[in-house]
């Protein structure tokens, strides 16, 4: 089993990659590059990382970088500000699913802590997920921040992770904790995420 695991530079990501590691999966590393709305520490760190799982798992790990910053602009542009943050995640996942199948993946694995953030409420992972059709594999889902917290000291991955440097600029004050699905569907087709994740996913470089 060959996972895409979308991989930020901070503390949940890297937990879910270890944990699907050590049950069996083959890891590939997706790290969406935020530039320029997040410094450049947070794609130094990703490398971090990625240099920290092959560590600890002895595997090979492939890091890819797609840009991410033309994708999250044309959300601000074309949605509701406090949709950016689900609509993120749609984008997130996409880029991933296509870049998955081209390197032979057969499911993305994610960080998501239920209700740890404004975009990890149910109600706004059901939202992320319409019309992927792709599975997400989420190891983290029912453990609290200390529990994730203690995984990542134990591999070595916390110190990175908390290294200033880490903010996304575009956030919204308030982002949207109950998305309504039928209008995530039409945001979606409004600013045609499904093109901006097949950009995105095209021009992934391997680190």
């Amino acid at each position: 089993m060959r996972l895409i695991a979308l991989m930020s530079s901070g503390i949940d990501s890297p937990v879910a990659a270890y944990k699907m590691a050590m049950a069996g999966a083959e890891i590939v590393l997706l790290h969406m590059d935020n530039r320029p709305y997040a410094e450049d520490a947070s794609s130094d760190d990703a490398i971090a990382l990625a240099d920290r799982l092959r560590t600890v798992t002895g595997q090979e790990m492939p890091l890819y970088f797609a840009p991410h910053g033309p994708s999250q602009e044309a959300i601000a542009r074309g949605c509701p500000r406090p949709y950016q943050c689900v609509m993120c995640k749609r984008v997130m996942q996409r880029t991933a699913r296509e870049l998955g199948r081209k390197l032979g993946c057969s499911g993305i694995v994610m960080g998501d802590s239920l209700g740890q953030v404004a975009s990890q409420t149910l109600r706004n992972i059901r939202s992320e997920n319409i019309g992927l059709d792709f599975p997400v594999v989420r190891p983290l889902i029912g453990l609290d921040k200390l529990e994730i917290e203690a995984v990542a000291k134990d591999i070595g991955t916390y110190e990175i992770s908390i290294r200033p440097g880490h903010g996304c600029s575009i956030v919204p004050v308030k982002p949207i904790t109950e998305a309504d699905p039928r209008k995530v569907s039409e945001l979606s087709c409004e600013v045609d995420l499904d093109a901006l994740a097949a950009t995105s996913a095209d021009a992934a470089r391997l680190v």
